[in-house]
């Protein structure tokens, strides 16, 4: 294969499918065999997802997921050809994720690699970093990512929104806070290239980012540099890929992502993310002329109500609103539920995605479209709950939510779009306007 102007092919590993929320015209692969990494190194597009969903598993989980990454990717590269390649490990822009359990497994697997960059910035979220400080912009304010409620994730907490300091905290003292890199605003704006050529070992680099042009200053200059040997691995957020891969406006405007549902019919939403976020977007999608809620008490669960009799009864109610010309809006309860340990909250979460993934296979046939609001229950809808191999990427119906679409010959939804829409991302009306965008008429 040819590298598309002379461009590196750039590969992201994805630990859920909501990183190619800046990009479009791609494929996401939801499946890692040799097979499947070839079609998507192959497509002429210069930068592929591989969607490893690892932000749903145990760390020993994560690692071994992303080595079999890794160790596919070895054979997939050599057998299509690929001779320059950057690896982007995608994770969460409010930094939380299996970090350094990735970043070293890739290292291990595909380097030796000269410096690996820390790069959180997602400016669709509202996620900017100065003096190397993560900020999110919560109503206008910019707000030190320890001062929100993703630091106190039960699984992926942190206390500290200054990127050496988490690298620190993160790596258990490995990596501590003086030996990070830090590539601050003025300093990127001035070009960096000089610097880039002279790091080594692995090096942690923290990156400051406030606009979309500062990135795509800094990836002309790691781009320039990696052409001369240079090797880089990246933990980033969304934002950076849209200056690596630099696929231009996408096509099809946000507004007119309608023309794309099946025959004009009534969609359905599954909501499975439990940030504040998404309860208030729920709240707003909730009080939309033609919805339906038809929540989902996920505590039954947990007391030993069986999933069938919840199967059961939701399918009943979300086939009623469709014969009635309604959308309904799947939903966990929206209390989060406390458990002993980590390793109890990750199993009794795949129960409930197992739960969501069963209903998603029993929506109507007929459906419109499918939105799906959360990363991990966004992954699990494709790979599970419709069994996609690999899926394009049309665009963005909201900055930040991507829309795939089915392939014509599935076995269920043929051509189906579907909205993969991340908990932590948009107003509170962000799922209202994706459904009123899906449906002009109401």
């Amino acid at each position: 294969m040819t590298e598309i102007a002379n461009r590196p092919k750039i590969i992201v590993i994805d630990d859920d499918p909501t990183g190619s929320q800046t990009v479009h015209g791609c494929l996401l692969l939801m499946r890692w065999d040799v097979e499947t990494l070839r079609l998507g190194l192959e497509d002429a597009s210069p930068i592929c997802f591989i969607l490893a969903n690892t932000r749903s598993m145990t760390p020993a989980d994560a690692d071994a997921t992303t080595r079999e990454v890794c160790r596919n990717l070895k054979q997939a590269i050599a057998q299509a050809q690929i001779r320059d390649f950057l690896v982007v490990s995608r994770s969460d822009s409010t930094l939380r994720g299996h970090y350094p359990t990735e970043t070293d497994a890739i290292a291990e697997e595909l380097g030796p690699f000269d410096a690996h960059f820390m790069t959180p910035a997602f400016f669709e979220g509202g996620r900017i970093t100065r003096n190397s400080t993560h900020y999110l912009i919560v109503d206008g304010v910019e707000t030190p990512v320890d001062q929100t409620e993703f630091a106190r994730d039960s699984v992926f907490g942190y206390s500290t929104a200054y990127l050496p300091d988490y690298v620190a905290e993160k790596t258990g003292g490995r990596i501590t806070a003086d030996r990070v890199e830090r590539f601050l605003l003025d300093q990127m704006r001035s070009g960096c290239r000089d610097r880039l050529a002279h790091l080594s070992d692995n090096v942690c680099v923290a990156v400051d980012a406030e606009t979309q042009t500062d990135l795509d200053r800094l990836a002309a200059d790691l781009l320039a540099v990696a052409a001369t040997g240079k090797r880089f691995l990246f933990r980033s957020a969304a934002s950076l890929l849209t200056s690596l891969a630099n696929v231009g406006a996408q096509p099809i405007a946000a507004e007119a992502m309608s023309q794309f549902v099946r025959d004009g019919k009534p969609g359905a939403f599954i909501v499975g993310s439990h940030v504040q976020k998404t309860t208030q977007q729920l709240a707003e999608l909730l009080q939309q002329p033609g919805i339906v809620g038809v929540e989902l008490d996920v505590a039954r669960l947990r007391d030993g109500v069986a999933a069938s009799v919840l199967r059961e009864e939701a399918l009943a109610s979300v086939q009623a609103a469709h014969t009635a010309g309604k959308t309904p809006v799947v939903y966990t309860s929206r209390s989060e539920l406390q458990f002993a340990d980590i390793q109890t909250r990750l199993a009794f979460g795949e129960s409930v995605s197992s739960l969501l993934m069963d209903i998603v296979r029993g929506l109507p046939s007929s459906i419109g479209f499918l939105v799906s609001k959360g990363g991990i229950t966004s992954n699990d809808v494709l790979s599970d709950g419709l069994a996609l191999r690999s899926a394009r990427l049309l665009g963005q119906i909201l900055a930040g939510c991507s829309v795939v679409t089915t392939p014509a010959d599935h076995p269920l939804f043929p051509l189906l779009p579907v909205v993969l829409f991340p908990g932590n991302v948009g107003g509170s009306d962000g799922l209202a306007i994706v459904y009123q965008r899906f449906t002009p008429s109401v």
